[in-house]
């Protein structure tokens, strides 16, 4: 007589691997199960008491390799919960009709050989190098893309100065210009003569040589001598109408007798 235990048990199991990169994968896996209670009677004739060794324990190894050979060494970690549910899935469909129920599946360690994690390691420092010139490559590029913004910009300033520069000045030249064309429309001869004689403090007064107009000096200032130059009186130096210095003291007889009192 065989006596069976229905109560759930728990099986572990220490399993090497290989992941889809050729690199060991030491795993530790462990499986839930039970014999179904109203099927124990067929159990014992087709299995026996021994089922777990027999047709359980091989069934769960090799599924837990092959389902980890799809994973890659780094990611089988990370994956567990993903890996143990698909080898629940494919132990139970190989185990159906055993007589057996499948509670769980889980894979509660994973660790790799010295030899591995020293790769591990190494592969880890050279990606963190790659990271790290990438890193210092970006801040180079960006730095360079600064320095050429900011030369735009000053070569775009001293463009707009010089622009505005340029504007002032023909602005101020289209000015001066208007300026000059205004003085120029505006100093007649007769302007010009009127402030000859209006000024006090002329010194020497130039008459065209064919002014037709008496000359007059201020007899109520007979200090003030003024040198004239001008055409002559007939009679008085020279031929007609030429020019010649005048004393205005010798014309003060003339100047009377134009403006008698």
């Amino acid at each position: 007589m065989y006596r069976y235990d229905i109560r759930w048990q728990s099986f572990t199991e220490d399993i090497d691997a290989l992941s889809a990169d050729d690199l060991q994968v030491l795993i530790k896996a462990a499986i839930l199960l039970r014999p179904i209670p109203e099927e124990l009677y067929f159990l014992a004739q087709d299995v026996g008491a021994d089922f777990y060794p027999r047709i359980v324990k091989p069934q769960f190894m090799a599924t837990v390799r092959s389902v980890v050979s799809g994973y890659n060494m780094v990611t089988v970690p990370e994956k567990s919960a993903e890996i143990a549910s698909k080898v629940q899935a494919v132990v139970v469909e190989k185990l159906k009709g055993r007589h057996l129920e499948i509670n769980s599946v889980a894979l509660a360690d994973v660790d790799f050989p010295p030899v591995v994690l020293r790769a591990i390691e190494q592969k880890q420092a050279k990606e963190q190098e790659k990271e790290q010139k990438e890193f210092e490559l970006t801040i180079a590029t960006k730095d360079a893309e600064i320095a050429r913004t900011r030369a735009k910009g000053e070569g775009d300033s001293i463009r707009i100065r010089a622009e505005g520069e340029a504007e002032g000045l023909r602005i101020r030249a289209i000015g001066q210009a208007k300026a000059q064309e205004t003085i120029t429309q505006t100093l007649t001869a007769a302007y010009l003569r009127y402030k000859l004689y209006d000024s006090p403090n002329s010194k020497l007064i130039l008459l065209p040589d064919q002014l037709k107009a008496p000359i007059l000096i201020n007899p109520e200032e007979p200090s003030q001598r003024r040198t004239v130059r001008g055409p002559l009186p007939k009679g008085q130096g020279g031929s007609n109408g030429a020019e010649a210095w005048v004393d205005p003291t010798l014309l003060r007889g003339k100047s009377e007798a134009l403006n008698p009192e």
